[in-house]
């Protein structure tokens, strides 16, 4: 299973770039559990500088915070943490504030094999997509699995949100 899983990020993310390259726009990532492997896909592929501009990893709450302009209220004690909605708009709203990009996607989440709690459980995983002007979608993902497979399929979901957000009127093209 997992190799078709594979194949099928090798297959969405060559139509992201098509719809990107149509479309002329440029992407950035904001990743956390997926430590830079969404960025690492786009690059695998020829030709991605023409619409990918950067990519932030920022894995420890105070990277997120210096990076890409997470408030510290998110990350604390009190706040709802480093695998929420609020954080994770924060980052992709950081990411394109950082970045020469038009859109951007973020991932917060819990891979596991240990760190996830009765609210956040392990295969937690958030997702935010979010457009130069300000418009932001977000998703939870619970995923089951080891930790290679809760990223991996992490991955996936990244670049299918990308798509159904050139799918919405959300985007020009």
């Amino acid at each position: 299973m997992t190799q078709s899983i594979e194949e099928n990020v090798r297959q969405l993310v060559k139509h992201v770039a098509n719809r990107f390259l149509e479309q002329e726009l440029m992407l950035a990532t904001a990743e956390s559990c997926t430590g830079g492997w969404v960025s690492q896909v786009v690059t695998s592929l020829p030709g991605s500088s023409r619409w990918f501009d950067c990519g932030f990893v920022t894995y420890s709450n105070a990277a997120k915070q210096k990076l890409l302009g997470v408030p510290a209220a998110l990350l604390s004690e009190t706040g709802p943490g480093a695998v929420s909605e609020a954080t994770v708009r924060a980052m992709a709203a950081g990411a394109i504030a950082n970045s020469a990009a038009d859109v951007a996607l973020a991932t917060s989440g819990i891979a596991g094999p240990d760190g996830g709690s009765d609210e956040k459980p392990v295969g937690t995983v958030w997702f935010a997509w979010a457009h130069r002007d300000g418009r932001c979608k977000t998703r939870i993902q619970h995923f089951e699995g080891d930790r290679y497979s809760i990223r991996l399929r992490s991955v996936e979901q990244a670049f299918k949100g990308v798509i159904e957000l050139l799918d919405t009127t959300m985007l020009p093209g």
